[in-house]
């Protein structure tokens, strides 16, 4: 930790040629990791990283550097630099900082950091050996279980400090399935804020070991899947993935502040069904995307997104912001000192609605389930997106029918907005690491299940008509 001195210090002399604002980022983490290969414990690694970013800001210029030498020498050398970039007389001084007080909201009764090793090894073990012994054709398991502890302390020129702590624990289950011209593979990676008791008291480890199993067997006995345009039922949980990934990145000010998003000035305007409202709550306890405070020393909030269709709100940094005329909204985050922060998403859903699962499956005539997926890209600017389906089902007069592999949604983020005519009461959240601008940062995606009307589908498995 930088004391309060030298963090002045530093502040004062990125001011010296002009910049409007000046900030500090410190950060201390320690990651630790243990992972198994077919139940034998493989891999027990840990890393320290220990750094420094400074940003300076000039009305609508940004200059960022990081360094890991925290001598004083080290961190002059880097704000110079960086103040070098502007050529201006002063126009502020930080005369003091003052420590701002940060309400934590996520509570650990057994930080993960103080669990032993074994208690950890053998859950994994537990796990492993559960999933390889349920069918022979699964060849190969792969368990880990991954922590994270960061401390981080931000400094800026309005005289304010800060500092919070992160504490992560994920489990990470998969497992690969083969027979002869077939292969498939499922992951489950569910992570918390909460601490090991999650995982002890709250998570049902071993319904979850051998849920993994039995969809990877399920999904290699499965059929080609049909290719058309016909509806989708999207599952709730990790089906949120779509949201994020082809509606919720176009809602960063990243992306908008600079006219690249395709919902660029499009804040009052209708976007969506007018059944679909969505969030992004970075407020909510112990969830994987929260936290007491952003990266740029706000408060996350529970920013609404979407209401009744309307597009309402964006996800703000401070620095875009500027451009937009408005103010950061706690959606500032990065991962490392390494990255300069930016506008990112915490607990990302679409809001629960008042049809049940059981209502949207019934009245579908023909269709895809689609229940998870496994990777996907977008294009920003144009709102384009394809995604991979590693768990889905023929719907056929309103019952799940069969389950079918290689399944494909191509779709436009604007498109796929409108076309939601159903949604579900059965909200639900799945873990994931988003990579953006500003580094690999864990998130939340949600949604009740939803079904969109008409999307085109791919697959190798004929018409959807034969089913």
């Amino acid at each position: 930790m930088l004391s309060k001195k030298l963090a002045l210090e530093i502040l004062n002399k990125g001011l010296a040629t002009g910049a409007d604002f000046a900030e500090i980022y410190y950060e201390d983490t320690l990651s630790k990791g243990l992972s198994t290969e077919n139940g034998k414990l493989e891999v027990l690694n840990s890393s320290i990283i220990n750094g420094v970013g400074i940003r300076l800001l000039k009305d609508l210029r940004s200059v960022y550097g990081y360094t890991n030498d925290l001598s004083k020498k080290g961190l002059y050398k880097l704000v110079e630099s960086l103040a070098a970039s502007f050529e201006g007389e002063r126009i502020i001084t930080v005369e003091k900082i003052k420590k701002v007080r940060v309400k934590e909201i996520n509570k650990v009764e057994t930080p993960f950091l103080s669990v032993p090793t074994e208690e950890i090894a053998q859950l994994l073990k537990k796990t492993s050996s559960i999933i390889s012994s349920y069918d022979p054709r699964i060849i190969r398991v792969q368990t880990g279980f991954n922590i994270t502890h960061n401390e981080v302390n931000i400094y800026n020129s309005e005289g304010k400090m800060w500092n919070t702590v992160r504490n992560y624990g994920r489990l990470v289950l998969l497992s690969v399935a083969a027979e002869p011209g077939k292969i498939e593979t499922r992951f489950d990676g569910p992570g918390t804020q909460a601490g090991w008791e999650y995982f002890t008291k709250t998570l049902d480890v071993e319904a979850l070991a051998k849920n993994n199993a039995e969809k990877v067997i399920k999904m290699l006995e499965a059929k080609e899947c049909p290719s058309g345009k016909f509806p989708v039922i999207i599952g709730n949980g990790w089906g949120g993935v779509i949201f994020h990934e082809a509606c919720g990145h176009q809602l960063e000010a990243t992306s908008v502040a600079k006219g690249l998003s395709v919902f660029s000035g499009m804040k009052g305007q209708q976007i969506a069904n007018p059944i679909v409202s969505a969030y992004d709550d970075g407020t909510m306890p112990n969830e994987w995307g929260s936290g007491s405070l952003d990266d740029e020393g706000n408060v996350p909030q529970n920013n609404q997104l979407i209401k009744d269709g309307i597009l309402v709100g964006y996800l703000v940094d401070n620095f875009n912001g500027r451009r937009m005329g408005e103010k950061g909204n706690g959606a500032c985050r990065r991962q490392s000192y390494k990255y300069e922060p930016t506008s990112r998403m915490s607990n990302t859903y679409i809001a629960p609605g008042n049809s049940t699962p059981e209502d949207i499956i019934r009245n579908t005539k023909l269709g895809l389930y689609a229940v998870s997926f496994n990777g996907g890209s977008v294009n920003p600017a144009t709102g384009d997106f394809n995604f991979g389906c590693s768990e889905a089902y023929i719907v056929k007069d309103g019952q799940i029918l069969c389950p079918v592999r290689g399944a494909t949604l191509v779709g436009n983020a604007r498109d796929i907005l409108k076309h939601i005519d159903m949604v579900g009461n059965d909200l639900d959240l799945g873990q994931g690491m988003c990579g953006s601008s500003s580094g690999s940062i864990p998130v939340n995606v949600g949604q009740p299940t939803i079904r969109v009307d008409e999307i085109v589908v791919g697959g190798r498995g004929g018409s959807i008509n034969e089913f």
